[in-house]
């Protein structure tokens, strides 16, 4: 294993804010994307994944101002994801500051703009995201619209179809595992990674720190995508972080409020705890490398040159 394995915070948003859910579902607010952006990549993130959780569903996308935002301070790659549906769509999130856009409900609907996408901006800047629910017979379907909507598409036919159209990553998370604590789903990571010659990006279920070295051993997983465990990490008012969480703010405004805090405390829905052990990044990266993983362990300026590649884009 001689490939840097990335470690790749998700962070989903709705609104203005950082929402986290069990099974895409039952979401909890708990900050704002700059917030948490800004904070990743000063802790060691190698990249951020963005998610509008409702842009699909509302067929609109309002997150180009905070890309605007996040890209002049972070220079780590971005990739956004919701509510993407053409290629102005790309080109706007583009010329914003990201430097890759994933996509999932169009894509579905019509998968020549993976096609189309690939050959305006090139097959490094568009990823497949893939939305797995399994069945309890096995088989693994595609689900669009933030895992509110099943296709009948088998996950592994599809696959197979988007590699023909170019694309130049794989993101593929597990509806059933994501928010859950319990692991990520190695069988359909595993399968995947065997069907294919580009990155794969495992997300949805980390829980603890083996989790993320079962994904790249078990599933050969390229990179590991994670939310709630980092979420819960730096969300939790720590002395050492710069930014304090404490501050009363309105709920739809720049912050979580008080009720938030106490459910870090009290509960999850209708589960007593998080159902996950909050980690930091560098502890992640520090397990990995133990375990022999190759991790970049301090990525914050690393990506510096992405400043002028988001400058030429403006001329898109």
């Amino acid at each position: 294993m001689n490939n840097i394995v990335r470690i790749i915070p998700r962070i989903d948003v709705k609104g203005p804010n950082v929402v986290k859910g069990l099974q895409f579902d039952g979401f909890r607010v708990l900050g704002t994307a700059e917030e948490f952006s800004e904070i990743y990549y000063n802790e060691g993130a190698d990249e951020l994944i963005y998610s509008d959780t409702v842009a699909s569903l509302y067929q609109r996308n309002s997150f180009l101002d905070v890309i605007r935002r996040i890209a002049n301070k972070i220079f780590i790659p971005l990739t956004v994801a919701g509510g993407l549906r053409s290629l102005d769509d790309i080109k706007q999130v583009l010329r914003a500051g990201a430097d890759k856009v994933a996509i999932n409900t169009a894509a579905v609907k019509t998968p020549e703009l993976l096609k189309q996408a690939v050959k305006a901006f090139g097959s490094q800047c568009v990823v497949s995201s893939i939305e797995a629910y399994r069945h309890e017979n096995g088989q693994y379907e595609i689900w669009v619209d933030y895992g509110r909507q099943p296709t009948g598409i088998d996950v592994f036919d599809w696959i197979k179809r988007v590699l023909k159209l170019g694309v130049g990553e794989i993101l593929v998370t597990s509806i059933n595992n994501e928010g859950m604590g319990n692991g990520y789903d190695i069988e359909l990571i595993s399968k995947i990674s065997s069907l294919v010659s580009v990155p794969v990006i495992a997300c949805g279920g980390a829980g603890q720190k083996k989790d993320f070295v079962n994904a790249v051993k078990g599933g050969s997983a390229s990179a590991v995508c994670a939310a709630s465990v980092f979420h819960y990490y730096y969300v939790t008012p720590k002395k050492s972080l710069w930014m304090s969480f404490n501050e009363p703010r309105l709920r739809m405004g720049e912050q979580m409020d008080s009720g938030n805090i106490d459910f870090l405390n009290f509960g999850y829905g209708n589960f007593k705890d998080i159902m996950v052990t909050p980690l930091s990044i560098s502890e992640v990266k520090e397990f990995m490398r133990r375990q022999g993983i190759p991790v970049r362990l301090n990525s914050s300026h690393v990506f510096k040159t992405l400043s002028d590649q988001r400058s030429e884009r403006i001329n898109l």
